[in-house]
């Protein structure tokens, strides 16, 4: 199948001010693409891409003083399967884990392994090791959080997201991800595109997902505490330790963001040909 995805983010910036964004698809689907989600800004302004330290495209701009739209559209095939499931993929012993791993144990902005530690060993010690572990992990972070945009801060660490029980999809991975790495599984969160495709109605507004990835059988592997089902059409954008490393945009000055609007929908009639 094909997937369309996009978005649109409106700014008003009382004066020029510098921008980093986080909001091309993943590298890792790069043969995917069929149509390339190039960003675009009304007025149109000067665009800079890097790769960060984790291997995110990332772009820089100056939002010019007073509004700016930013936005891109753009089409990829994917294979419509589930999420995969590995029951048998085990746990590193620390000492065995590779070196680029090991900074998904330590904890970050969002993730303060050492105020959960201990809450983390008693609920969690006597669960087998390995897959599913962290599927225990899930499981209570699905349980313990109550979904509320209403309650949506972007200040809320993964400490207070299990004391307020409350909070929105990066809440529940930023837990999950702390959880993990105090049982000494790495983990990194991700963001990206989760549409409803294969999922029932009703459905909830249009946004960004976060969901995270845990080192198991020498591999990384997707979980999403939010969901805690296997989903299509799942879109990765970028990953890092927390939501600090994956901000869809850093401003460096004074905004407001007047308007904001996330796509993504399968492809329905004839698939869409890319340009050469």
């Amino acid at each position: 199948m094909q997937i369309r995805v996009g978005y649109e983010l409106i700014y008003d910036c009382p004066q020029p001010t510098p921008m980093m964004l986080v909001v091309n698809i993943h590298h890792s689907r790069a043969g995917d693409i069929v149509v390339p989600d190039h960003l675009t800004t009304a007025p149109w302004v000067s665009v800079a891409g890097y790769h960060d330290r984790f291997g995110n495209w990332c772009s820089r701009i100056i939002a010019p003083q007073g509004r700016i739209r930013i936005a891109s559209a753009g089409v990829l095939r994917d294979d419509g399967a589930l999420d995969p499931v590995l029951p048998w993929a085990e746990q590193h012993q620390v000492q065995d884990l590779p070196p680029d791993v090991l900074e998904f144990l330590l904890g970050s902005r969002y993730c303060e392994t050492d105020r959960l530690s201990e809450t983390a060993w008693a609920l969690f010690s006597q669960t087998p090791m390995g897959w599913a572990r962290v599927q225990a992990i899930c499981d209570f972070v699905h349980n313990h959080i109550q979904f509320s945009y209403a309650d949506a801060r972007p200040t809320r660490t993964a400490w207070e997201a299990f004391n307020e029980r409350r909070g929105v999809c990066r809440d529940y991975a930023h837990l999950a991800v702390a959880f993990c790495r105090c049982m000494n599984i790495p983990a990194r969160y991700c963001t990206g595109y989760l549409g409803d495709i294969g999922v029932p109605p009703p459905y909830g507004p249009m946004d960004f997902a976060g969901w995270f990835e845990a080192y198991l059988g020498g591999a990384w592997h997707t979980f999403d505490p939010r969901n805690n089902v296997p989903r299509r059409g799942r879109v990765l954008m970028a990953r890092g330790r927390d939501a600090v490393d994956v901000a869809i945009t850093t401003t460096f000055g004074p905004n407001t963001l007047a308007s904001f609007q996330v796509w993504t929908d399968e492809v329905v009639g004839p698939p869409i040909i890319g340009l050469a």
